[in-house]
């Protein structure tokens, strides 16, 4: 995975530069973006900050000596999906702004249509791709949750449940971005072979969903 910096401080409109309640704000406005997209990627990024956490907790504890290297691989892998996720969360935003501004370009003459198409067309394909991409790093983060039981404190045991179910939302709510954008592309291949990656990270999340399910009735006892 490459390295990934942290967002810079003060970034206009970015999502990892925002004070969570500012954001929130911009996502209850009129405005059309952020939206239900980089909602999604911001529940990837809080999934994949649990798995860090519950790292971070683990490591450095007697008990847990021998998996101390695999705790610092998951937690920096966590890391990398928590920061790319609020990178994408700032993408989604921008793909949907470009699709609007594609739909009200001019379509008064035959070259400006086949123009606009074109455009609609590009513009469709990147508002769907981008939540496809959040889709894989909820998935990422759920298949990292699951190497966590037996190898954690026991103390965040439902901390790894909760990772567990924000990944599975995640990649939930991404899959409605990635489905309404799908539809209104024409290139049937691009459209089965974008399905058939989603499916793979729905997979994920039927998975996440049977961790978290398995947390659950081992914290209950």
């Amino acid at each position: 995975m490459p390295a990934v910096t942290e967002p810079a401080a003060g970034a206009a409109g970015a999502a990892g530069a925002q004070p969570l309640g500012e954001w929130l704000s911009a996502l209850g406005s009129a405005e059309p973006a952020p939206g239900g997209g980089a909602a999604a990627a911001v529940m990837a990024s809080v999934a994949a900050g649990l798995v860090e956490m519950v790292c971070s907790i683990s490591m450095g504890k007697a008990d847990l000596a021998e998996h101390e290297q695999h705790l610092a691989r998951v937690r920096e892998a966590a890391r990398g999906f928590r920061l790319g996720s609020l990178t994408l969360a700032d993408h989604d935003a921008e793909a949907f702004t470009a699709l609007l501004a594609a739909y009200r370009l001019p379509s008064s003459s035959p070259e400006e249509q086949a123009s606009r198409r074109a455009e609609v067309q590009a513009a469709t394909l990147r508002a769907a791709t981008v939540p496809l991409e959040i889709a894989g790093n909820g998935a990422g983060v759920a298949r990292l949750a699951a190497q966590l039981p037996g190898r954690s404190a026991r103390s965040v045991l439902s901390d790894v449940g909760v990772a567990a179910t924000c990944a599975a939302a995640a990649i939930d709510a991404a899959a409605v971005n990635v489905e309404i954008n799908l539809r209104a592309l024409t290139d049937s291949a691009i459209r089965v072979t974008l399905s058939d990656r989603l499916a793979r990270h729905l997979d994920d999340a039927d998975q996440a969903r049977v961790l978290a399910a398995e947390v659950r009735r081992e914290i209950s006892g």
